[in-house]
């Protein structure tokens, strides 16, 4: 494995030698702007891998993308290999459809510290709720970034990630109470703790969901990625069986998919 590659998979051309948080921010910027968050494999016979090596086969030398267990890992090696003091942490997604959290942790993510500071980097969520920049690890606080105002909370060693909701204008006060309108104030995304974790702590969630029926991956694939422009995001529900080859092309990505739907 090749820094250097890495590198140029996600088209940065920067310094890297001082490990602060303006390079953090920059890496990471680059990384979830070339590298889709992406379920595919799942309906196109192959199996996601969590060790280093396949993840990074997978998203440098093929140029695919991956979801939070191969981001994340990939993002952790990156930035271990540049110095940053690195912790791989575990999260249990909030689910609307059950209004609770999962009972097992089924997202990683990773906690930089930089000169003190705790940070939150978590380049594999994915959609309307990924972070664009690395996140200080502090409770309460309303962090403003492009894609929304983010913050977490904390109660008895268990810190919540929440969007907070933009206000929105509504010239017609009429049209205040209509059901189009979103009520909530903010958004449950995920819980976690700050307990350090391994590749193998994520292994039963992986397969999980990767094989159940109620598994969201398993129901539809997911294909998104941030640009400066805003969010690219494709969903697919049905299946071609008679396809060996699948391509997905939206301006800023593309995928060339080598199996057969399934």
């Amino acid at each position: 494995m090749n820094i250097t590659d890495y590198f140029t998979r996600i088209s940065y051309n920067g310094s890297y030698k001082n490990p602060d948080l303006e390079t953090l921010t920059a890496i990471f910027q680059h990384h979830i702007r070339a590298v889709p968050f992406e379920t595919l494999s799942i309906h196109c016979g192959e199996t996601i891998e969590l060790d280093l090596e396949p993840v990074y086969d997978k998203i440098v030398k093929k140029k695919r993308g991956g979801w939070c267990m191969e981001n994340n890992h990939l993002l952790y090696w990156v930035l271990k290999t540049l110095g940053y003091d690195t912790t791989i942490i575990g999260a249990k997604v909030y689910s609307p459809k059950e209004n609770a959290y999962n009972h097992h942790i089924d997202h990683l993510l990773l906690k930089v510290v930089l000169d003190g500071k705790a940070y939150i980097v978590d380049g594999g969520f994915g959609m309307v709720y990924q972070m664009w920049q690395p996140m200080e690890l502090i409770s309460g606080k309303d962090q403003p970034q492009v894609p929304g105002i983010f913050r977490f909370m904390e109660d008895n060693g268990i810190w919540y990630f929440e969007k907070i909701k933009r206000k929105q204008y509504n010239p017609n006060q009429s049209f205040s109470n209509s059901n189009n309108l979103e009520k909530n104030a903010c958004k449950k995304v995920y819980l976690f703790t700050l307990e350090p974790r391994e590749i193998e702590d994520f292994r039963p969630q992986s397969v999980y969901l990767q094989t159940s029926p109620d598994s969201l991956f398993v129901k539809k694939s997911i294909c998104s990625l941030q640009t400066s422009d805003g969010l690219w995001n494709v969903e697919i529900v049905e299946a071609w069986e008679e396809n060996s080859k699948m391509r997905f092309s939206l301006e800023k990505f593309t995928l060339i998919l080598r199996w057969k739907a399934i």
